[in-house]
């Protein structure tokens, strides 16, 4: 990883738990990646900030693109992605105390932040030269997968680029049955619905709406492994999450429950990432 990535994500803020999504909602009860995110998780992308970074330099963002990113969450890729100094960025967030927050950290006046859904984002048509969203498409059902997929294609002009950083099933021709047993187990343990693709069914997916695939990278999804936190969240941000993990008993057992489901499923769930072209004249 360059220097300038590692700096990046280095310097990112950390945002207070009464701050974040959920606040007041038991964590009994509460979304997996918000419990994540209040134990000090920074990076709640499946292949970690690696495979964003490789994203990021495939979609080569520059002072001449205007971006939209879907469902940007903590912040931590929108921030990423404003220091190239795109002409425009738009975050498109469902959550409302998110959208919130991300009006605060962003402000500026080549940045909005669009409070809406990503299957409807109210932005006008060909307004983009990139869009890109991580871990929000492997929630949605079939077909709102394929409703959002549509809707970054009517936000891209001619010759624009889609990035997407999601789970990945492994291996491609996995049986119906162990599919189904993995998405209902994960979508118990993190209390929203789970249903991720297989590789030849995401790049499927991109070509349906009508996408050409110039890229893709893959990596394992090991979360919440040692390895991978020291290397998404660096050695003060571990421990700050070792130690919430260890004196919030109510946190820490989401944690550990959800860590216990991604290791029993190790070798059967994967990241991947595409990057994808729009080739179509826009009348």
């Amino acid at each position: 990883m360059q220097d300038s990535h590692t700096g990046a994500i280095g310097r990112a803020s950390y945002l207070a738990p009464s701050e974040l999504p959920g606040a007041g909602q038991h964590p009994d009860k509460m979304q997996g990646h918000w419990v994540l995110a209040r134990v000090g998780k920074r990076v709640l992308r499946p292949g970690g900030i690696e495979l964003t970074w490789q994203m990021l330099d495939t979609l080569a963002i520059g002072p001449q693109d205007r971006v939209v990113e879907f469902a940007p969450g903590l912040g931590v890729t929108a921030k990423m992605v404003l220091q190239k100094h795109p002409r425009a960025y738009w975050g498109v967030e469902r959550e409302p105390s998110a959208a919130h927050q991300l009006q605060q950290r962003f402000a500026g006046p080549s940045t909005q932040i669009v409070q809406a859904s990503a299957e409807q984002s109210g932005l006008p048509d060909a307004c983009a030269s990139v869009v890109y969203s991580e871990a929000l498409l492997s929630m949605q059902t079939p077909q709102q997968k394929n409703r959002i997929v549509a809707e970054a294609c009517r936000l891209l002009a001619a010759g624009g680029r889609y990035g997407i950083h999601e789970l990945c099933l492994l291996p491609n021709d996995i049986p119906d049955s162990l599919r189904q047993e993995i998405q209902a187990a994960m979508s118990r343990d993190i209390h929203v619905g789970v249903q991720p693709l297989c590789r030849d069914e995401w790049i499927r997916l991109f070509r349906q709406n009508g996408l050409k695939v110039t890229w893709s990278g893959e990596a394992p999804m090991h979360l919440l492994e040692p390895r991978r936190l020291l290397q998404d969240e660096g050695l003060m941000g571990s421990l700050r999450i070792a130690f919430r993990v260890a004196t919030r008993p109510e946190l820490g057992s989401r944690f550990r429950s959800m860590r216990r489901l991604f290791a029993q499923y190790g070798e059967h769930l994967g990241a991947i990432s595409l990057v994808g072209e729009r080739e179509q004249v826009i009348a």
